[in-house]
C-alpha cells in the first residue's frame, strides 16, 4: 500500500489537479510541494461539466473551470453526487518541477501542450494557430507536445499550459478556442511517423 503524500481540505480543487496531472500544494506549515502523474486506475475519465451541459443542468459558458467552481459553491449538496459520476482517479508523485509532463520534464508556461499521442508523437514540436480566449488576438506560436491527458482525444485538439498563478488559472479555465495544428516531423524517420 501506498502512503499518502498528503490530504487535501478541497475536493473541487482535488478534482481539477486530477484534469490538470500535476500541480502545487500548500501545507499547513506554508511549504509549496509539487506533485506529478504517477499513475491512473485504469477508468476513462468522464467530462462532468459536459455531462452538466447535457443534461441543461448549467450553460455552456459555465462548463469553464471557473463556472464549475461557482456551482459547486452554489451545490454544496450535490458536490459528492456530481464528483463522484467521473470514476477516473489519478495518483501523484512528489517531484522537484512545478509541472511535468508525460515525458518527465518540466512544462514551460506557453511553450508546452498535451496531445492525443495517437496524432501527435510525445516530444514533437508543433506550430499553433488559435486565438487568446481573453482578448481574441491571433496566437501563432511554436510549442512541444510534452504531456497527453484523459480528455485529450482527437486529431486536432491540444491542452495548452498557460503556467502557474492566479493568471494562468484565469486563462486555461476559459481556453476553448478552435485553431490548426501543424506537427514538424523529421522526413523519413518511422519512430515519429503518424501512418
Amino acid at each position: 500500500v501506498a502512503e499518502a503524500i498528503c490530504y487535501v481540505d478541497d475536493d473541487v480543487d482535488l478534482f481539477f489537479l486530477h484534469i490538470q496531472g500535476s500541480g502545487r500544494i500548500q501545507l499547513d506549515n506554508g511549504e509549496i510541494i509539487n506533485v506529478g502523474y504517477s499513475d491512473q486506475n485504469g477508468h476513462r475519465y468522464f467530462s462532468i461539466g459536459k455531462k452538466l451541459i447535457e443534461d441543461g443542468i448549467i450553460q455552456t459558458a459555465q462548463g469553464s473551470l471557473q463556472g464549475m467552481k461557482k456551482w459547486f459553491i452554489d451545490n454544496p449538496d450535490k458536490k459528492e453526487s456530481v464528483l463522484n459520476m467521473n470514476s477516473s482517479y489519478i495518483f501523484f508523485t512528489e517531484n522537484n518541477y512545478k509541472a511535468s509532463g508525460s515525458l518527465g520534464v518540466e512544462l514551460t508556461p506557453k511553450r508546452s501542450i498535451a496531445v492525443d499521442t495517437k496524432y501527435i508523437p510525445l516530444g514533437a514540436p508543433v506550430f499553433i494557430h488559435t486565438k487568446n480566449p481573453k482578448t481574441k488576438e491571433e496566437m501563432q506560436r511554436l510549442v512541444f507536445a510534452q504531456d497527453v491527458g484523459g480528455a485529450i482525444k482527437g486529431e486536432i485538439r491540444a491542452d495548452f499550459f498557460w503556467g502557474f498563478g492566479k493568471e494562468a488559472e484565469d486563462y486555461a479555465g476559459i481556453m476553448k478556442e478552435k485553431g490548426s495544428l501543424i506537427v514538424l516531423l523529421p522526413k523519413n524517420n518511422e519512430k515519429l511517423s503518424l501512418k
